[in-house]
């Protein structure tokens, strides 16, 4: 499976090492930067992973920055994806089953590295349930 990741300065650090994460786990990654810690607008590589998710050069996405909604909101504008602000082990795996979504994002502020692990894991090991979902998905689409 092909990861798109990307990430602003504030996520960089936990971007480069969910990218070690997923290469480890032998997934395939497609880094969208930013690729150093020197301050950045979070929109420009936020969208850029959006759009290879949209137009299906990449499966899922994985977005950084400090508090994660920034990434998020810039994700959520691209058509076709459905992005995630994740924070627990519960979200992780109820965006897949009920909302489909193809992108998480995470706060890198307010998530340890051993839980973004977690998170990740849920999030690219999970199942889209379907069923009475397939109708609010659908809905989101419209």
């Amino acid at each position: 499976m092909k990861i798109a990741l990307a990430c602003d300065h504030g996520g960089f650090t936990l971007k480069e090492e969910i990218k070690k994460y997923l290469l480890d786990n032998k997934y395939e990654v497609e880094d969208f930067g930013t690729y150093s810690l020197e301050s950045c607008d979070y929109p420009v590589f936020a969208k850029k992973a959006a759009q290879a998710v949209s137009n299906n050069e990449c499966e899922k996405g994985i977005v950084i920055c400090t508090t994660g909604e920034g990434v998020c909101m810039t994700c959520n504008k691209v058509k076709g994806i459905r992005c995630g602000l994740v924070y627990n082990e519960d979200v992780a795996k109820l965006i897949r089953q009920h909302n489909n979504a193809n992108m998480m994002s995470i706060g890198a502020k307010f998530t340890p590295l051993e839980e973004a692990k977690k998170y990740v894991n849920l999030f690219l090991t999970t199942d889209f349930e379907g069923g009475r979902h397939i109708r609010r998905v659908n809905l989101i689409e419209e």
